[in-house]
């Protein structure tokens, strides 16, 4: 899904014009890039967690010419989804033998 098709979602569940959608999600998103920036976690309740978190310095391999490389320290950013997400996305129980299932 594109930004213009969130947008245009955003815009007709809430009943308001494309620009005014458009100018929300700028803002929801600004507002999670500039938590993460400053070192905090980010949670949407029944969706998930954004969090920061950094990389140590490493030496790493350049798999064309097998030389090693030194890999500088970075910043990235990691999402968790929510339990409720992950029921979501896995789909209704197949009814699977589960724990506590006697086979």
């Amino acid at each position: 899904m594109k930004k213009s098709e969130i947008v245009a979602r955003i815009a007709l569940e809430a009943g308001i014009s494309k620009t005014s959608a458009t100018k929300a999600f700028d803002v929801a998103i600004e507002s999670i890039r500039a938590s993460l920036s400053e070192g905090q976690n980010v949670t949407i309740v029944g969706f998930g967690t954004f969090k920061s978190t950094s990389r140590e310095a490493r030496l790493g391999r350049n798999p064309r010419t097998g030389a090693t490389v030194k890999i500088k320290a970075s910043k990235t950013a990691t999402f968790s989804a929510s339990k409720s997400l992950k029921a979501v996305l896995s789909g209704p129980p197949t009814g699977g033998g589960g724990p506590g299932k006697k086979r």
